[in-house]
């Protein structure tokens, strides 16, 4: 982890509603791993106080990219940023997705603004040789995001691309005609969403690891504010930010 002041570089509309922002930091670059995030401070004011957490979208050697939508008032601040501005940014944290399962094809399945990680994650198990799987869900088509991946299947709910309707509908589709293979999911999305695939995970006896969506202040797990209720442990609550956000999908409840 480090604390840096960072060079914007590039500033780019991914589609309609995404904007993606290219960064300078070779050590954020060079260390990050597959569902990890930064936690940064959009300005220098105290409006917004806290920092906005971003999963790391992609990265080359020294630069780093996130993508994010106009939730608020930091996110609206952010997309008035300009390449030559910089960014103060805590990174890269939390823990990675477990890329050491052993399965046969690995599923990846992102919702939304939620599939941020899977690039990482895709790259490194193409790395690995493993077969993929893919599929992509929003509401509409504009808030997909399919850079960096070669998705399998893509719904939205308005059926402006792809399957009208739920991404976990196509997956359990997927799931019942296929054979009986070692699956492993790795599942990125709200929350839930990520629940009904739960559901479905467990229903075919699939391995599956989810990234969490949850508010976030400091990112170092000082202010306790973005607890998770385990499962069946002793330690009643996991912190997203430094247990997870990545998380084996039966260790938590949603």
């Amino acid at each position: 982890m480090i604390h840096e002041v960072c060079l914007i570089t590039k500033i780019e509309a991914v589609n309609p509603t995404i904007t993606k922002i290219k960064f300078q930091s070779q050590f954020i670059a060079n260390s990050a791993k597959e569902g990890q995030f930064v936690n940064i401070r959009i300005d220098e004011t105290s409006v917004p106080l806290l920092r906005r957490p971003f999963s790391i979208y992609y990265t080359t050697d020294k630069e780093v990219e996130i993508v994010f939508g106009i939730m608020g008032m930091g996110t609206n601040k952010l997309n008035h940023k300009q390449v030559g501005d910089t960014l103060d940014v805590i990174g890269p944290l939390g823990k990675p997705f477990n890329l050491d399962d052993g399965e046969d094809i690995s599923i990846l399945v992102g919702g939304g603004l939620g599939a941020a990680p899977l690039p990482m994650l895709y790259r490194s198990l193409q790395q690995k040789n493993k077969q993929t799987v893919i599929f992509l869900g929003a509401r509409n088509k504009n808030y997909l995001l399919k850079n960096y991946l070669q998705a399998s299947y893509i719904s939205t709910d308005d059926g402006s691309e792809g399957y009208k309707g739920n991404i976990v509908t196509l997956l359990e589709n997927y799931l019942s005609k296929s054979p009986k293979k070692n699956y492993k999911i790795y599942a990125c999305g709200p929350t839930q969403m990520l629940i009904e695939l739960i559901k479905v995970a467990n229903k075919y006896k699939v391995k599956c690891e989810v990234s969490l969506e949850t508010m976030m202040a400091c990112g170092i797990g000082i202010c306790q504010g973005c607890a998770v209720k385990y499962k069946n442990s002793t330690k009643k609550y996991a912190l997203s930010c430094v247990d997870g956000p990545i998380f084996n999908a039966n260790d938590i409840e949603l």
